[in-house]
Parts: structure tokens; sequence; C-alpha cells
């Protein structure tokens, strides 16, 4: 017996899967080079690409019907979104000394890159059976 789980629960656990060993993989790298594991706004960047991204996937799922023809953009405005956020919570942090470093960088694009590749995925799971 085959068990069927609901697109966003799928898209909830295969997300956290993803993010959990990203976060644990990321901060090990941290550690095995001498570098503070929960520096740089790690924690915080992980949870809000996290939230941001199973926020974005379950709008478009919702709204899949009544704005078929605009899904597609509607995903590239949370793209767009998302670099709101960064350009709010971690931006000032990073760029506070004038000069955002490898670690920083990481710090958020890690997180972001794989949220967006989750994300990706499973919207074109969607398209693909709304035609």
């Amino acid at each position: 017996m085959k068990i069927r789980l609901h697109p966003i629960v799928q898209f909830l656990l295969f997300l956290s899967i993803c993010l959990t060993l990203s976060f644990l993989a990321h901060t090990y790298i941290l550690a095995a080079k001498g570098l503070p594991k929960y520096d740089n706004l790690i924690v915080k960047s992980y949870v809000v690409n996290a939230f941001l991204a199973a926020a974005i996937y379950i709008s478009l799922y919702i709204l899949q019907k009544r704005l078929k023809n605009q899904i597609g953009f509607l995903f590239m405005g949370g793209s767009f979104l998302k670099f709101i956020f960064f350009f709010i919570i971690f931006y000032p942090e990073y760029s506070a000394d004038d000069d955002m470093n490898k670690v920083e960088f990481s710090a958020f694009f890690v997180p972001y890159a794989i949220s967006l590749i989750v994300e990706t995925v499973f919207m074109a799971k969607m398209l693909k059976k709304m035609d």
C-alpha cells in the first residue's frame, strides 16, 4: 500500500529535510575551518528562507487554479520578495564593516539557493499537473 501525501506536506517535508541537512553540513564545515558555527545570522537565515519558501509555495499552490496564467510571474515575485527580506534583515549587518566576506555571503546564499531549488522543482511538478 502506497501512502500519498498532499503536495504541500511533501514540499514542507522535503524542504525541511534539505535545509536541515544543509544546515548541519554548513555548520560542520564552518567548525572544521575553525570559524564560529552560529555567527553571521546563519540560524536566522535558514529560518527566514524556510519560512519564505513555505509561504510562497503554499500561496502559489492555493492560487494555482485562480491565477493559472500568472503563476510563473508570481513565482518570480516570490524570489524578489526574498531579496527584499535579504536587504532589510541581513544586508545591514553584513555590510556594517563595508565588507561582505564569503562566510557572511554563504550564510545567506546557501539556504536561499537550497530553498529556491526545492521551490523550483515543486513548482515544475505543479505546473506539469496543471496542463
